[in-house]
């Protein structure tokens, strides 16, 4: 589920990274032109979905601290993830972008007001936050499986026996007094 809640403030990221890139110190008055006014009231959103990703690192940490995976082994390359990652930003972009043409006042409608006026930026910004989603993906996947194998190692290390078991010890048997078996040696002093 952490994965999955970092992809919105990804996709907030490209979209903005776009209009700063297509419009630099302009940005702020274009994104309010063109009718993207209501998206500071998705910051607070965003910050809940970044502390839910990380609420879900930490369990599922704790659980790699106990020896427990909650990840397979198994999962596409870090290529790959960045690959599908950027993808995805994009076709999440140009999803939002195609709506707001169709319901936002001031927007241009089509794949005009995807990809005109500087909209071709969303693709390399989308590149640049897809390697660095895949790298937070990647990365916490590499911790958990490493702390897991860690911990799985030190506890089957301790419920390990020596390989040499020890030789039991004699029972301790009272040995009688010399002198009350008559076994001294010697007579009585005269």
């Amino acid at each position: 589920m952490a994965p999955v809640v970092l992809v919105p403030p990804a996709a907030f990221a490209v979209h903005q990274l776009r209009y700063l890139l297509a419009f630099g110190a302009n940005a702020g008055a274009e994104l309010d032109r063109t009718g993207h006014s209501y998206l500071h009231s998705v910051v607070p959103w965003i910050v809940l979905l970044i502390a839910v990703a990380l609420g879900g690192f930490l369990v599922a940490l704790g659980r790699a601290f106990r020896g427990q995976r909650s990840l397979s082994r198994y999962t596409i390359s870090f290529t790959g993830l960045w690959l599908v990652c950027s993808a995805a930003l994009v076709a999440i972009y140009a999803c939002q972008e195609l709506l707001e043409g169709a319901l936002a006042t001031g927007h241009p409608p089509g794949l005009e007001g995807v990809f005109g006026y500087g909209g071709w930026w969303s693709v390399p910004a989308a590149v640049c936050i897809g390697l660095v989603l895949a790298a937070v993906f990647h990365g916490a996947r590499w911790v958990l499986a490493e702390v897991a194998e860690r911990r799985s190692r030190a506890t089957v290390r301790r419920q390990v026996p020596s390989v040499a078991p020890r030789r039991p010890r004699p029972p301790l048997v009272p040995l009688p007094a010399p002198l009350a078996s008559g076994w001294s040696g010697r007579g009585p002093p005269s």
